[in-house]
């Protein structure tokens, strides 16, 4: 696939920073930040997508340059109606939503301004992966890649 982008995702620690840059990662994505951590993403050169629920939060990363975050845990942390309620106020950032996410409630979240786009795991239900069963999570993927709101 040329045309891919390879990332790291779930990105908890400094020393994951580092390995994944040596693989080969092009983007970082955590979901939430320490010091440590932070200061290893921003020392990396690699674009980073932190994570951040709450406004404290999102207001520290933008305060450090951040205007694309993570929205971690998205439904448990009160979904929509609290992304809505969040972006008010922090017009500037943009959002990726991800936790809980479906395909039935993505439009719900694309539908936002601040969100520039959702991630979930639907598409790779684990009966599937355990099953091979690849045309199925291809389907699923490419229905996920038409999603609007």
């Amino acid at each position: 696939m040329p045309a891919a982008i390879p990332g790291a995702g779930t990105v908890l620690r400094p020393a994951d920073v580092t390995a994944a840059v040596a693989a080969g990662a092009r983007f970082l994505v955590s979901p939430g930040v320490t010091p440590a951590l932070l200061g290893a993403m921003d020392d990396s050169g690699v674009p980073a997508l932190p994570g951040a629920a709450t406004a404290s939060e999102v207001m520290a990363l933008a305060e450090r340059g951040y205007t694309s975050l993570k929205f971690f845990p998205a439904e448990p942390a009160g979904g929509v109606p609290y992304l809505k309620a969040l972006a008010g106020p922090l017009p500037g950032i943009r959002f990726c939503p991800t936790g809980g996410i479906t395909a039935q409630i993505a439009p719900r979240y694309l539908a936002l301004p601040s969100v520039a786009c959702v991630g979930g795991s639907w598409m790779v239900p684990p009966a599937l992966v355990a099953a091979g069963d690849w045309p199925a999570i291809e389907r699923l993927a490419a229905e996920a890649a038409t999603l609007t709101v």
